[in-house]
Formats: C-alpha cells, structure tokens, sequence
C-alpha cells in the first residue's frame, strides 16, 4: 500500500515507565517527525541542585507520520516498551492534531522555557478572545488570550491532552481573530 501525504497526522502516543527519551531516539534514528515538550527543572541528587531539562508530561510523545507506519514499528519495539495510542473516545479511533495546531503548539512549548505554564486538559479555555501574536518569538501563534497566575498569555491547546500557556504577552503584540 502506498502511503501518500493525506496519511500523515500528528498521533499522540503513550508509552510506559517514563521511556519516552528511548522511543524519541528510536524514531530520530527511523527519520519519524516526534515532538515531546520538554523543560528545564531543578533536580536534587545527593544533597546537589542542577537544572535538567526534562518531559513535562512523562509517557506522551506526539508522532508525524502515518498510522500504517506506527502499527509497524509498534510490534519491533513493543517487547522493549509498550507504544499505545492516546484514543479520541468519541470516534473510537487514535487521536489526530491538526497540523495547525500541532504547529502553534510545538512554536510555544518548543521554547523550554521556564515561564511557560503547562495546564490540564480539563481546564475550559472558552472564555477567552482568540488571538494571534504579531510580533516576538512566538510571531504567528494563534490561541486564546487569558490572565493566569496574575499576567496575560496566550495559551495554546491540544484537545483533550494538554495546554501551554506563554509567557507574559503584552496586549500591543496580539491581534483579535475574528470568527
């Protein structure tokens, strides 16, 4: 079967035991687009601080590829660590992100900065005006403009599995998306 462009989507995969690092390097190897969001934390060991860059959310990994390719590779590596699909429980099928979104998601997460605000899926984000940032490194990104823990951001979610809030955004940098 021939694979062709329209196969591609962003899956969301979980994995067990916090082997997630292990099962990126297994995809870079294979040249399979992944993306995990990623943060510097102070870790102590042995009475020592040091900063480690970190998963923010262990046994989550998101996949560009096509589901053909995942249920291949899942069998060779399933011995070593167990791969599963994050599920959309409306459809009964894996979860996809759009590409749009999987985008804004990984201009703002990809950062590793300190000062983004990682937030549960649960929480409901309706209320805020849908902006897109003019200016800054986070140029382009669109999301929902909100007050948290005291400062204005922008914050970008994945339906259903997380959301990351920027830094401080200044109102002058955000323009309103009409609907």
């Amino acid at each position: 079967m021939t694979m062709t462009v329209a196969d591609i989507a962003w899956y969301v995969l979980r994995v067990t035991y916090g082997r997630e690092i292990p099962l990126k390097k297994y995809l870079d190897d294979n040249q399979i687009e992944n993306f995990i969001p990623m943060q510097y934390q102070m870790i102590e060991k042995n009475g020592k601080k040091s900063k480690k860059l970190l998963p923010v959310i262990h046994n989550l990994i998101f996949v560009k590829t096509s589901k053909q390719t995942i249920d291949e590779f899942k069998p060779l590596i399933e011995l070593k660590m167990p791969v599963r699909y994050i599920m959309d429980r409306s459809k009964k099928l894996p979860m996809v992100v759009p590409e749009c979104q999987m985008q804004h998601f990984i201009a703002v997460s990809g950062t590793c900065d300190e000062n983004l605000v990682y937030l549960k899926s649960s929480i409901n984000f309706k209320r805020g005006m849908k902006v897109r940032i003019k200016s800054g490194i986070f140029a382009g990104v669109e999301g929902e403009f909100v007050r948290i823990k005291g400062d204005r951001r922008v914050v970008v979610a994945i339906n259903g599995i997380m959301a990351v809030a920027t830094a401080f955004v200044h109102p002058s940098m955000v323009e309103e998306i009409k609907a």
